[in-house]
């Protein structure tokens, strides 16, 4: 932070000086490595693998209940993948391979087996877990867009 001070100066009228000054806030640039602060234990590599085995179990069930109920209601409805044409067809079977992959990568962060260390399983469990959800996401919203721009059963 700069902080501006006014001197009165006897050969001049005024006198601006600037004088930088460090205010100790969390958002400022440690100084040294034992400045850096420590991560929360909540987030450390053990803990993180933890909580994504035990809730990764539920979020694969969640992703299969989901699209279960989805799909059986629209094929209970007289809807089939065959009623779509052309560009949409592709969309909905582009948008469901999507889903199928993102099913497998949230099973596989959720399994309780590490297949190396546990910094390691933490970077890979974290991110197939976030990748598996956003496509789960993108290809559940892309699947039922097509579903919309087919003909009306």
């Amino acid at each position: 932070m700069t902080k501006v001070t006014a001197e009165l100066n006897p050969n001049r009228l005024a006198t601006l000086r600037l004088r930088r000054t460090r205010r100790p806030h969390s958002f400022d640039a440690p100084r040294s490595v034992s400045e850096i602060p420590t991560t929360h234990p909540l987030m450390s590599p053990e803990a993180n693998v933890q909580r994504i085995m035990q809730t990764g179990t539920i979020w694969f069930a969640a992703a299969i209940g989901s699209v279960a109920v989805t799909l059986g209601l629209l094929l209970a409805s007289g809807w089939r993948p065959a009623l779509l044409t052309g560009a949409v067809r592709v969309l909905w079977w582009a948008a469901s391979a999507l889903v199928a992959v993102s099913v497998g990568l949230i099973g596989w962060s959720g399994c309780p087996i590490l297949e190396v260390d546990v910094p390691t399983a933490n970077r890979n469990k974290s991110r197939t877990m976030q990748l598996g959800t956003m496509m789960f996401i993108v290809g559940g919203t892309t699947a039922l867009l097509a579903v919309l721009l087919g003909p009306a059963v």
